[in-house]
């Protein structure tokens, strides 16, 4: 099998499709070092009843998500904390040099961002 043949086979079987519904959280503008624009924020997801602490106490998950397109950008400067949306992107790695140390951090890149019905 040829490498270019390969690669086809396993880009079509591996993918990273993300969904979320959640509370706004967090949101900033941001300026990347290369003069893009981005927004940056969290969605804070509460946790499944049987994964609640003591005495019943709910526990979230606030996940880091980025948006680089215009309208995704727009609307999440229009929109305040507590608000809840869904979110579809993918799931990134994104790595940088902070100083002379390099860094990462996953994050979902967000393609589409609504407020939830």
């Amino acid at each position: 099998m040829s490498p270019a043949r390969e690669a086809q086979m396993i880009e079509e079987a591996t993918y990273s499709e993300v969904r979320l519904r959640g509370r706004l959280s967090g949101v900033t503008r941001v300026e990347m070092p290369s003069g893009d624009e981005a927004v940056v924020f969290r969605i804070v997801v509460d946790r499944p009843a049987r994964q609640r602490g003591p005495a019943g106490r709910v526990r979230v998950d606030a996940l880091e998500c980025v948006a680089w397109t215009a309208a995704a950008r727009r609307r999440l400067l229009a929109w305040h904390d507590g608000d809840v949306v869904e979110v579809e992107g993918w799931l990134q790695r994104r790595f940088w040099k902070s100083g002379a140390v390099p860094a990462s951090r996953t994050e979902v890149v967000a393609r589409d961002v609504r407020r939830a019905a």
